[in-house]
């Protein structure tokens, strides 16, 4: 598929901001400015991803719309620490989640706090935010249950609220990773020096995700649980090696590609040199060549498979997950726009462009007659637009991708320090 012209790309660039900007409101970033389910309502998740765009954007309106959506989710925090999973800020209705809470709405809270200081330097802003990062760790420490270092997620408990993960969720405990480097961030710069169990706690998780989801454990005290990891690793001869694996529980490992936590290894540095690319060949082999775009989660589960009936059971308002399609191997800008980032951070940077094309050909799909649609997804298999249409995430990840390329760093936390310890 032939490059976009440099016109062609400034249009996109041009066409996500303004998306970005109709999803501003006083209260901060709402999914979407359709009205649609429970979209027009500031975020935990979606919010924060905005954001962080916004924060690489330069544009001091939108980084504006990053602080008020943080100060809202604070605002509505639940008893026991709990950020929203949305609000509606109008009718004062908050969610913490559907039939479980949604953990990552946390996670992404304590990221977003951090790098919306980082990019500001309001120290007011952090002062003001700590009483709730410190309910919010709290509570993310309460969810380890078993105090060794891993969160534990329920069945549709984070981003892929439909799909079928559930316990030790790698995409979940990547945001712990990078929550927990937050805390040490501001704890330093507030106090004036580390918190030195916080930052053994943060080393301790980094070698235990290294050590269980590659099934590369060197050291004995890394294996979170050793019949399970041995189990895991001889029933994936064809995985092991070759990508991080999604998730484990007491029932064994799941095993299918999870996108957004393999590319988030990269930007988070978990993974090396040589895992990256093993991951990049393994998203080269997967990726359909017309749209350059990443499945949410591959192999698809079709209904000839033993997944298929739980994955039927499994929605909020209506079955999403047909073959192709949402988290059942829709293609998603919002992960390839991250993915651009990892690639340019990589030095990857004629394989960047070719992605962040594929993103602004997504976001210019056509819907009854009309253009830049912005949708949540792409059909797998027929290359149609799906899901959700005007999503606010779906341009953040072109304004991500085309800053990246520009230079700008998507995470500020972690750029200097050294992961290898």
């Amino acid at each position: 598929m032939s490059s976009l012209s440099p016109r062609q790309r400034n249009e996109a660039y041009d066409k996500a901001l303004d998306l970005m900007r109709r999803c501003a409101t006083e209260d901060g970033f709402l999914a979407s400015p359709v009205e649609r389910d429970n979209y027009r309502r500031v975020w935990g998740r979606d919010g924060v991803i905005l954001g962080l765009a916004a924060l690489m954007s330069g544009d001091e309106s939108l980084a504006s719309t990053t602080k008020e959506t943080l100060l809202t989710l604070a605002r509505y925090q639940g008893p026991h620490g709990e950020i929203p999973s949305n609000v509606d800020t109008t009718t004062e209705r908050v969610s913490y989640g559907g039939t479980t809470g949604r953990v990552d709405a946390d996670l992404w809270f304590v990221i977003g706090c951090a790098e919306y200081w980082l990019h500001s330097g309001d120290d007011d802003f952090i002062d003001s935010m700590l009483p709730a990062l410190e309910r919010v760790r709290f509570l993310l420490g309460a969810w380890e249950f078993n105090a060794r270092g891993l969160i534990y997620v329920p069945q549709t408990g984070d981003w892929a609220d439909e799909y079928l993960q559930s316990g030790y969720v790698l995409y979940d405990q990547l945001l712990y990773l990078q929550a927990l480097r937050s805390f040490c961030r501001i704890h330093s710069e507030v106090h004036g020096s580390s918190d030195h169990v916080l930052v053994d706690r943060t080393t301790r998780l980094l070698h235990v995700i290294r050590a269980n989801y590659w099934f590369n454990g060197q050291e004995e005290e890394d294996i979170y649980h050793k019949v399970l990891y041995r189990k895991g690793r001889a029933a994936a001869p064809q995985q092991s090696g070759q990508f991080w694996m999604p998730f484990f529980s007491p029932t064994g490992y799941g095993y299918r590609f999870d996108a957004f936590a393999n590319v988030l290894t990269g930007l988070f540095r978990v993974g090396s040199s040589s895992q990256c690319e093993k991951v990049d060949q393994h998203i080269g082999k997967i990726v359909p060549k017309k749209m350059c775009l990443l499945p949410a989660f591959h192999p698809v589960i079709e209904p000839v498979d033993e997944d298929w009936k739980n994955l039927q059971m499994t929605f909020s308002y209506n079955f999403k997950n047909n073959p192709y399609e949402y988290h059942n191997g829709g293609l998603w800008p919002l992960i390839t726009g991250f993915y651009v980032a990892d690639l340019t951070r990589r030095d990857h940077k004629v394989k960047a462009q070719r992605y962040l094309d594929g993103i602004h050909r997504a976001n210019a799909m056509e819907r009854d007659g009309e253009t830049w649609t912005f949708p949540e997804y792409v059909h797998g298999r027929k290359f149609t637009a799906g899901g959700t249409f005007m999503q606010g995430w779906s341009a953040a990840a072109a304004v991500i991708g085309h800053n990246a390329l520009e230079g700008k760093p998507l995470f500020r936390v972690g750029l200097q320090e050294n992961h290898d310890q």
